[in-house]
């Protein structure tokens, strides 16, 4: 994400938080149990039903995430580390670390971003920010792959050079301009290992996740935020 300076910087950087969104909403559909369901090669509609069933066992998770982000026109891409946190429903932490501390911090109620070095906290309300039909789908715990996305294995084949398998999902809704997205799902344990979002403009973010916990209840408070003592706010319409 892009530190904003203008209203039009702003209205970028909250465009490209939605993406993050989308991403989660649909890694929440990936990153699932070990089943060791690899052995061989399973056909696509039955590797997404194993994954649907999965999903609607899954109520949270938390993982540490590495997320590159590569602007096309500029050839520029961006590196952040840090942890999440999602809880269905509608709860999401996005905790960055590296290069720079930052907090995303989504509830039922608001969507928060906050930017310590720039002691500036943007605040949108929740239901602009998960106004979207499938994100809302998905992290409702209602999401249906084969109900909001067209599914196929790539060109190039169902598995990777190490065995895993890779699939591409792309939304049947328009969904903040993203065109496709390309998934890495384990071979041995079920769980992605790299999600590659495209959008309208060829512009892509990854997304590589390790440390994953499932099924933990992390409490409620966690995705409450309030912004400290003399932090400038600024509300997003």
């Amino acid at each position: 994400m892009l530190i904003l300076q203008t209203m039009a910087d702003r209205l970028i950087t909250f465009f490209r938080r939605g993406r993050t969104l989308l991403a989660l909403a649909v890694i929440t559909v990936i990153i699932l149990p070990g089943t060791n369901v690899f052995s061989k090669s399973l056909p696509l509609d039955e590797l997404t039903g194993k994954i649907q069933t999965a999903y609607d066992q899954t109520v949270d998770f938390e993982a540490d995430f590495v997320q590159e982000a590569t602007i096309k026109s500029i050839g520029r891409t961006e590196r952040e580390e840090g942890r999440v946190y999602l809880k269905k429903p509608e709860k999401m932490l996005w905790d960055y670390a590296k290069p720079s501390m930052k907090k995303l911090v989504i509830n039922s109620r608001k969507a928060w971003l906050y930017i310590p070095d720039d002691n500036i906290a943007y605040v949108q309300d929740a239901h602009t920010v998960l106004s979207s039909k499938m994100t809302i789908r998905f992290l409702t715990g209602i999401g249906s792959l084969k109900d909001d996305f067209d599914i196929a294995f790539p060109p190039g084949g169902a598995r990777d050079k190490e065995e895993n398998y890779v699939i591409t999902l792309a939304p049947r809704e328009y969904e903040s301009g993203i065109k496709t997205l390309s998934l890495t799902v384990d071979k041995n344990n079920f769980r992605i290992i790299q999600c590659v979002f495209t959008d309208m403009y060829d512009n892509t973010t990854s997304l590589t996740f390790s440390n994953i916990k499932f099924n933990i209840n992390p409490p409620d408070e966690l995705f409450d935020f309030s912004p400290p003592p003399g932090v400038e706010v600024h509300a997003i319409q």
